[in-house]
């Protein structure tokens, strides 16, 4: 076993450039496939976080249908009832005791934070400017917790809101749009007809523009007091787990402890998850492509290694090697440079991606390029890379196994 170890070493040492290139073959593959997958997960934490800094893994709010009643009931088959211009009639609307909903909710394990909103449609006016928006009172310190409010704020700070009650922080969009900024007062008009003056103590960047165009956000306090409210009220429960992928089966649990409507993130943005699982399996199959790239380019290098030895093959199995033996020849050749371009790939992965990195990249609370470095990458990437060269190297090993050395030697 010394003996094929060392004549290994020779075929590898004697061709110092073929070595060469079939190792940085293996290190380009290993590396993109690290690259790749590093990038695309990155992206998909990234999109994921943007996505959850307004939304929680778990909502529960009040989705009771509005009821019709008939106003006459008659069992007399004879009888005509005619009701013109019928009403449906909503007895409920939101959650007025939120309090017990959520102890009972916390006693959960897998849950890690939880809060509760007020959500209203209201009017903001600037002069003669008056736009449509989404009005959100919130616990700071829960609200925090759960979407970390704070990290994307723009001006001012996200806990000023308790200082004040006349205070309001606007999305960065709506605060373009109403042409406002830091100190300067709006008129917020509610669909009852209530108007109330606020000055705005911050402007806030979450990334999502869809948010940052309509979003204005209060104290609950402040939001019960504008709509004339109980101190316990709240339109929303909202909800966040450890593994926010398990969201469906933490909200059956939760959706025994209540009555209201409980929804996982899931069931209404299905193109997110979508997205998340078509942006993996590109980056899977592009980097799978790569290690196959380079597993040819190895599998060639053997083979004409394979066929400029072919004599000292015949020779080698006419002095008694066997073919198990030219196969370990030939496979331990493949195996250190699979190791040797595995070990350089995963470093030269990790440099590209270090590089990446540092790439300017402003959105949200993001400031460069987003990238995951994942343990779990680097493992497979480096399996998969010294499995692929395994194979390159076995397929011309087992073929010169097979050489008759007297043909050889004859010809």
């Amino acid at each position: 076993m010394n003996t094929n170890r060392k004549i290994s070493w020779v075929h590898l040492s004697s061709k110092v450039k073929q070595l060469f290139v079939a190792v940085l073959s293996v290190t380009f593959g290993i590396s993109m496939y690290i690259f790749m997958n590093s990038f695309m997960s990155g992206v998909n934490s990234a999109q994921t976080q943007i996505t959850f800094t307004s939304m929680s893994h778990i909502r529960i709010y009040n989705d009771l249908p509005a009821d019709v009643h008939q106003i006459l009931q008659t069992k007399d088959k004879n009888t005509l009832v005619i009701v013109n211009n019928a009403r449906n009639i909503r007895y409920t609307e939101g959650i007025k005791n939120t309090e017990p909903i959520k102890e009972s909710v916390s006693g959960l394990k897998e849950i890690s934070a939880i809060t509760e909103q007020l959500n209203q449609n209201i009017f903001i006016r600037n002069g003669v400017t008056k736009i449509n928006a989404s009005l959100s009172g919130v616990d700071m310190e829960n609200e925090d917790r759960l979407f970390h409010t704070s990290d994307y704020m723009q001006q001012g700070s996200f806990y000023d809101l308790e200082k004040r009650a006349d205070g309001i922080i606007l999305g960065y969009k709506l605060a373009q749009n109403l042409g406002v900024g830091m100190d300067d007062n709006i008129t917020v008009l509610t669909s009852d007809g209530i108007s109330r003056i606020f000055k705005i103590i911050g402007i806030i960047e979450t990334g999502s523009a869809s948010v940052d165009k309509t979003r204005a956000i209060t104290s609950i306090r402040t939001a019960r007091q504008l709509f004339s409210k109980n101190r316990s009220y709240a339109t929303d429960i909202l909800i966040n787990i450890d593994d926010y992928n398990k969201s469906k089966e933490t909200s059956k649990k939760i959706a025994a402890m209540t009555d209201y409507k409980v929804e996982a993130w899931q069931e209404g943005n299905a193109q997110l998850d979508s997205a998340n699982v078509l942006r993996n399996i590109l980056a899977v199959a592009v980097s799978f492509t790569i290690l196959i790239v380079a597993g040819f380019g190895i599998y060639n290098i053997m083979n004409m290694t394979v066929n400029e030895k072919i004599k000292e093959i015949a020779i080698l199995k006419a002095m008694g090697f066997n073919g198990s033996d030219i196969v370990e020849i030939f496979l331990t050749q493949s195996i250190i440079i699979g190791l040797i371009g595995g070990f350089t790939g995963l470093a030269f992965g990790y440099v590209v991606s270090m590089i990446v990195d540092q790439i300017p990249f402003k959105i949200g609370s993001f400031t460069t390029l987003p990238i995951d470095y994942s343990p779990t990458d680097y493992v497979l990437a480096f399996l998969f890379g010294l499995l692929i060269t395994a194979i390159a190297g076995y397929l011309p090993a087992r073929n010169a196994s097979k050489i008759d050395p007297v043909a050889i030697l004859r010809g």
